[in-house]
């Protein structure tokens, strides 16, 4: 098939360009920039931006499915910037299906888009946690619009899923561990609250597995199509062995320290209004939605997921952390 994967450039959208070139389909890429790893698979690169609709509809052309991974993600920015990638990229994305009788799409979506303060989600469902409210932060808000877009588009000629996973990590990625490492080597990492909180996370090879799954079983009338779900691992970690198994794989020093959840807010809330009367350059150390993340438990069920499209982790915590330190080891050997 010929398939278009939005953002296939980044950490999980390489994963799944990489996994359709190895299934056999013809994979084109719609990138903002041009990627040579995605050269070097064989895979087609559109330049563009979401927000423009013509562009989206040239990359779609001729297209026979869509994995819409693009998105704004982050803790901080301008509702605008999220409001035009996650909300009109994704609309424009929809549009263009349609337009080329597009017959399916998989869509990245977050469990962000449950967020509700510091309320925990112990083993929940897509059925049985209800979509957040009063977000503090506008890539949940950009990418709940977004996801109810998708799933409202599900029918008889696009058939649509969203997939929600949590906290991708692994060989290969470029945000979340390089900023740990960087922050505990520089001693400004803490935990926040206790660490006992468990947490859900998706190695990078579940996160796209999951999605070829949920592609493979999609059609209309399927019993995913119109959906969403939950994906990581099925084994959550309280919080504070979660980040140590991370900074031990990378060589960095275990965080220690520890703030109180009321302090973290508190901290937050001072950065956000720094960053927004200053304004100060690059994302604040801790806002109040990031506070409230580290300091909850978020853990979910795969039980849907493996019933309607037999999603199961292929590749457990333990292997993961094994396979990222001897892909760190590797990069450091080469440079």
């Amino acid at each position: 098939m010929k398939i278009l994967v939005t953002g296939g450039g980044g950490f999980l959208g390489q994963a799944l360009c990489r996994g359709l070139v190895e299934r056999g389909h013809h994979v084109i890429s719609f990138n903002r920039g041009h990627y040579p790893a995605l050269a070097a698979l064989g895979v087609g690169q559109i330049q563009g931006d979401l927000a423009d609709a013509h562009a989206v509809h040239h990359a779609a052309a001729g297209m026979d499915a869509v994995f819409h991974n693009a998105a704004k993600a982050g803790a901080w920015g301008s509702y605008k910037s999220y409001h035009d990638a996650n909300v009109v990229g994704t609309q424009n994305v929809l549009d263009a299906c349609r337009a080329h009788a597009i017959s399916r799409l998989v869509y990245t979506s977050t469990p962000s888009v449950t967020h509700r303060a510091t309320h925990p989600v112990e083993g929940g469902t897509a059925d049985s946690v209800p979509y957040g409210e009063g977000f503090k932060a506008p890539y949940a808000t950009t990418k709940l619009i977004a996801e109810k877009a998708v799933l409202a588009a599900n029918g008889p000629e696009l058939a649509t899923v969203a997939l929600r996973p949590r906290l991708i990590w692994g060989p290969g990625d470029q945000q979340i561990l390089p900023r740990l490492v960087e922050r505990a080597r520089s001693g400004r990492l803490r935990i926040v609250g206790d660490g006992s909180n468990r947490v859900d996370t998706t190695y990078i090879d579940n996160a796209a597995q999951a999605h070829f799954d949920a592609f493979e079983h999609l059609a209309p009338g399927a019993a995913c199509a119109g959906k969403a779900y939950f994906i990581s691992n099925g084994e959550p970690k309280p919080m504070v062995e979660l980040l140590n198994a991370l900074l031990d794989a990378a060589g960095a020093p275990r965080v220690q320290q520890r703030l109180s959840f009321k302090t973290a807010f508190r901290i937050g809330a001072v950065c956000e209004a720094l960053w927004t009367v200053l304004p100060l350059k690059g994302e604040p150390p801790m806002t109040r939605f990031l506070a409230e993340q580290l300091s909850t438990s978020h853990w979910y069920s795969m039980e849907p997921a493996r019933r309607d499209f037999g999603y199961v982790p292929r590749v457990s915590f333990n292997e993961g952390i094994t396979r990222l330190k001897a892909s760190l080891r590797s990069d450091a050997v080469l440079t």
